[in-house]
C-alpha cells in the first residue's frame, strides 16, 4: 500500500464502522418499534430535536395523526413517545454524520491527489449506493405512514441489503488499496462454492429482513421443528394458495426460508472451509500486505462466525426476540458478510505464484 493511501483506508474504515453502527442502531430501532416515531422528514431542521414542552407537545400531536398512534400507541403518554422519538433520531442523525464524514474527507483526499481516477470512480460509486440507501430509508418510513402502521417488510429488506451492499463495497475498496498484488490462485471448484455460499448468503440476509419485518420471529418459537414438526402444512398450502408471493409474504413460510437457508449457507462454509484445510496452497501467502491473512485463516474465521450465529438465531428464537439477542444477531449477519467479502476478495484477484 502507497503511502499517500493511509489516511484514504482509515476514512473508508471509518466510513464501514458507522453504516455498521447505522444498521445495529436501525436494528434497535425496529425492535422497540420507534421506527415511525418522526413522522416529518427535514434534511436540515430535522437535526434539531424539540428543546422544550411546548416543541415536544407539538412534536408528539403531529404524531398523533398518524396510523400507529392511533391504531397501536393510542394509550401513549408523552413519557413513553419520547422512549421511541430517541432511537429514531440517534438514527437518522447517525445517516447524517455518515454523509458528512464521507463528503468532507473525500473533497480533502481529491484536492490533496491521493485518489487516482480509478480509486475515484469507486468513491462516486460507494457515495451513490449511500445515497440511494438513504432514500430507501425514507421510502420504507413511508409505507408506515399511510394505512397501516407497519413499514413494508420488502421496503425493509431493500434498505438492509443495500446497507450492507454499501459496507461490502467499502470493505472491497479497502482490501484492494492494502493489497494491489494478487492472491494465491484459487481453483474453479472452490471459486464456484464461494460464490454460490455468498449468493445464498445474501438470500438468507434477505430472509432475515422479511423475517422482521413481518414478525415472524414471534411465530414458530420452538427448534429444531416447527410447532411439533420438521415441515408445516401451511408452508406447502401457501405456496398452492398464493403461489410464488408465498415466498415474499407467508409468515410461516418465510420462517421456514430463513431457518432453511441458515443451514444451506451453513454446509457451504463447511465444505469452502473443509476444501481450503486440505490443500496446502491456501495456506500460503501471496505478495502484498495481507501476509497472515491467508484464505485458509479466512475461512477458519468465517467458520467460527458461523458457529456463533447459528447459536444466536436458534437463541433469538426460543426466547421470542429480545431486543439484546436480536441486534446481536443483526451484527454477527453483519460480521459474515465481511468475512465472506474478504474470501470473495481473494478468488476475484487470485493468479500469483505463492510464496514458498
Amino acid at each position: 500500500m502507497e503511502q499517500k493511501h493511509k489516511p484514504v483506508v482509515i476514512w473508508l474504515f471509518t466510513g464501514v464502522v458507522l453504516v455498521a453502527s447505522m444498521v445495529i442502531i436501525g436494528g434497535i430501532t425496529r425492535l422497540t418499534q420507534s421506527g415511525l416515531s418522526m413522522v416529518e422528514w427535514k434534511l436540515i431542521m430535522g437535526s434539531i430535536p424539540p428543546l422544550n414542552d411546548a416543541q415536544w407537545q407539538e412534536t408528539f400531536e403531529k404524531y398523533k395523526q398518524f396510523p400507529e398512534y392511533n391504531v397501536v400507541n393510542y394509550a401513549f403518554t408523552l413519557r413513553e413517545f419520547k422512549s421511541i422519538f430517541w432511537w429514531e433520531y440517534i438514527h437518522r442523525m447517525l445517516g447524517r454524520l455518515t454523509g458528512l464524514v464521507f463528503i468532507i474527507p473525500f473533497a480533502v483526499f481529491v484536492i490533496q491527489k491521493r485518489v487516482d481516477r480509478k480509486l475515484l470512480m469507486k468513491l462516486l460509486f460507494i457515495f451513490v449506493l449511500g445515497a440511494f440507501q438513504g432514500f430507501l430509508g425514507w421510502f420504507m418510513v413511508k409505507s408506515g405512514l399511510v394505512n397501516d402502521p407497519h413499514v413494508s417488510h420488502l421496503r425493509l429488506a431493500a434498505h438492509l441489503i443495500t446497507a450492507f451492499a454499501v459496507i461490502g463495497f467499502i470493505l472491497w475498496t479497502i482490501f484492494s488499496i492494502i493489497n494491489p498484488s494478487r492472491y494465491p490462485k484459487v481453483d474453479d471448484k472452490l471459486g464456484r462454492i464461494i460464490k454460490s455460499g455468498f449468493a445464498l448468503l445474501i438470500l438468507q440476509i434477505i430472509y432475515g429482513a422479511f423475517v422482521a419485518g413481518l414478525k415472524a420471529g414471534l411465530y414458530y418459537n420452538t427448534w429444531p421443528m416447527m410447532g411439533g414438526v420438521w415441515i408445516p402444512d401451511e408452508v406447502l398450502n401457501s405456496i398452492t394458495r398464493e403461489g410464488l408471493s408465498a415466498f415474499l409474504n407467508n409468515i410461516t413460510l418465510v420462517q421456514f426460508m430463513h431457518r432453511t437457508l441458515a443451514f444451506v449457507v451453513a454446509g457451504f462454509i463447511i465444505w469452502m472451509w473443509y476444501l481450503v484445510k486440505n490443500n496446502k496452497t491456501y495456506k500460503k501467502t501471496g505478495s502484498g500486505s495481507f501476509q497472515k491473512l491467508t484464505l485458509f485463516t479466512g475461512t477458519t474465521i468465517l467458520l467460527m462466525v458461523l458457529i456463533i450465529q447459528l447459536l444466536l438465531g436458534i437463541t433469538t428464537l426460543l426466547f421470542k426476540v429480545p431486543v439484546i439477542l436480536g441486534v446481536l444477531h443483526q451484527f454477527g449477519a453483519l460480521v459474515l458478510f465481511g468475512g465472506f467479502v474478504f474470501i470473495m476478495h481473494h478468488v476475484y484477484h487470485s493468479g500469483v505464484k505463492t510464496i514458498e
